[in-house]
C-alpha cells in the first residue's frame, strides 16, 4: 500500500513538472516557473519517499538489528530541506523580476495549466495523506503535505494570472512568487521540525501515552503488583515501548512470562505497530530511583 502510494506521487509530479515548465516557457510567468520548481522539488521528495518506504519495510538484518524504520524520518527531513532549497530559488527569481521587470504572455494558457495542476495535486495529496495516516508513514505524510502546498501554490498562481489579465499590473506575478516561497518555507520548516523530533526519540503524544497507561493499569492485580519505568517512542511509522513489570512472591517464571505476553498483545491491539519489551522483576526488588532516595551519597563534612 505504501509503495503504491509513493509511486502515485512520483508519476503525478513527473507529469505536472513537464506541463508547468512548458507553460512557464510559453508565458514567461514567474509564478508558473516557481510552481514548476516546487513540483520538481516534490518529485525528488516523492522519489525519496518511495525509496524510504520500501527500505523501511525491510526486515531487520545483521547490520540493522532494530530494523530500518527510522529511514522514513530521515526521508521526511530530506524532503523538508529540498522544500527550503526550492523556496530560496523562487524568492531569488521573484526579486530579480521585480527589479528588472518583464511581461507575462498568453495568460489564458497559464491559467488553464495552474487550474489543472491544483486539481490533480489536491486529489493525489488527499490520497497520500490518507495512506500515510493509515500506515503511520512519516515519509508519505510529508509527501502529501508537499503536494497540498503545491496545490495551494497553483491556486495562488491562477489567481495572480487572473489579476494580471484584469489589471495589467505585471508586478503581481513576481509578488505571488515571493508569497509562494514563504508558504513553501513554512511547510519545510514544519516537516523538518517533526522529523527532527522523531529522530531524537521524542515521547509519544499525550493521548497515546494515556491509552498506553490505561492498558497497563488494567493488568495490576494480586499477581502483577507494579509496573514502572514505562517508556515509549516513535520509530519511523511504528512505536517502541519498554517497561518493568513486578510480580508477587511465589509467581512462577512460566506464569510471569505468560502475563507479560498478554500485556504485550493488549498494547499491540490498542496501539498497532508497537514493539514491546518487558523486564520481569520480583516484588521485593528496590527500584533504582527509590534506592537513590533511601541511600543518599555521603557528603564531605
Amino acid at each position: 500500500m505504501k509503495a503504491r502510494a509513493a509511486v502515485t506521487g512520483v508519476c503525478s509530479n513527473g507529469c505536472l513538472i513537464a506541463l508547468k515548465l512548458a507553460a512557464g516557457i510559453v508565458t514567461g510567468s514567474v509564478g508558473i516557473i516557481s510552481d514548476a520548481v516546487h513540483s520538481l522539488m516534490d518529485l525528488i521528495a516523492s522519489m525519496i519517499a518511495l525509496a524510504s518506504v520500501r527500505k523501511s519495510d525491510a526486515p531487520a538484518d545483521a547490520s540493522h538489528r532494530y530494523g530500518h524504520e527510522k529511514l522514513e524520518d530521515l526521508a521526511a527531513g530530506a524532503q523538508a530541506l529540498l522544500l527550503l532549497l526550492g523556496a530560496a530559488f523562487i524568492a531569488v527569481e521573484a526579486i530579480r523580476r521585480l527589479i528588472d521587470g518583464g511581461a507575462v504572455q498568453r495568460i489564458g494558457i497559464g491559467m488553464i495549466v495552474a487550474g489543472v495542476a491544483a486539481a490533480v495535486n489536491l486529489v493525489v495529496s488527499a490520497y497520500l495523506r490518507r495512506v500515510g495516516r493509515a500506515t503511520g508513514s512519516a515519509a508519505l505524510g510529508a509527501n502529501g503535505a508537499d503536494l497540498r502546498t503545491d496545490a495551494v501554490v497553483s491556486i495562488g498562481v491562477l489567481v495572480a494570472l487572473a489579476l494580471v489579465r484584469l489589471t495589467g499590473a505585471e508586478w503581481i506575478d513576481p509578488a505571488v512568487g515571493l508569497i509562494v516561497a514563504a508558504a513553501i518555507s513554512a511547510t519545510g520548516v514544519r516537516i523538518l521540525n517533526d522529523a527532527t523530533r522523531r529522530l531524537a526519540d521524542e515521547a509519544l503524544p499525550p493521548e497515546e501515552l494515556a491509552a498506553l497507561q490505561e492498558v497497563v493499569d488494567r493488568f495490576i492485580s494480586p499477581e502483577v503488583v507494579g509496573v514502572h519505568d514505562l517508556r515509549a517512542r516513535h520509530v519511523g511509522s511504528n512505536h517502541q515501548v519498554d517497561l518493568h513489570m513486578q510480580f508477587a512472591d511465589g509467581t512462577t517464571l512460566r506464569r510471569a512470562h505468560h502475563l507479560s505476553h498478554q500485556l504485550q498483545d493488549a498494547i499491540g491491539e490498542r496501539l498497532p505497530g508497537t514493539t514491546v519489551l518487558i523486564h520481569l522483576e520480583p516484588e521485593d526488588r528496590v527500584r533504582p530511583d527509590r534506592f537513590a532516595e533511601e541511600h543518599p551519597a555521603p557528603t564531605n563534612a
